[in-house]
């Protein structure tokens, strides 16, 4: 049974950093992309960064260039997004994907990915 399971949410004053982390159980997340999502309430859930399987190519949200930062480890079997200068309107839950395939696709379309956590809550709140 596959897992997704993420971590390291919480509340930030505007400025400040977080690191979210995906686990993975029942798949290996090496050779395969995957993505952060986010979703605030009354908005449709969003693509913010996806790291690609096949060469560790890493594509963001034009709103987050510069401040959020996606990386994989393969011996812990997870995938890490650092959020930096956090702003109000960056509040959401955060949701990771898996997709079978290597190459993170384009758009973010959300029925590419074949797995999904449950999301950690980040708050951005003075």
């Amino acid at each position: 049974q596959v897992q997704l399971v993420e971590s390291g949410g919480g509340l930030v004053q505007p400025g400040g950093s977080l690191r979210l982390s995906c686990a993975a159980s029942g798949f290996s997340l090496s050779n395969h992309a995957i993505a952060w999502f986010r979703e605030a309430p009354g908005l449709e859930r969003e693509g913010v960064s996806c790291i690609s399987g096949s060469d560790n190519t890493t594509y963001y949200k034009n709103s987050v260039k510069g401040r959020f930062t996606i990386s994989r480890d393969n011996a812990r079997n997870a995938v890490y997004l650092r959020v930096h200068s956090l702003k109000p309107e960056d509040t959401a839950v955060y949701v990771c994907a898996a997709a079978v395939l290597a190459d993170c696709g384009e758009g973010y379309g959300l029925k590419y990915y074949d797995y999904w956590g449950q999301g950690t809550q980040v708050t951005v709140s003075s």
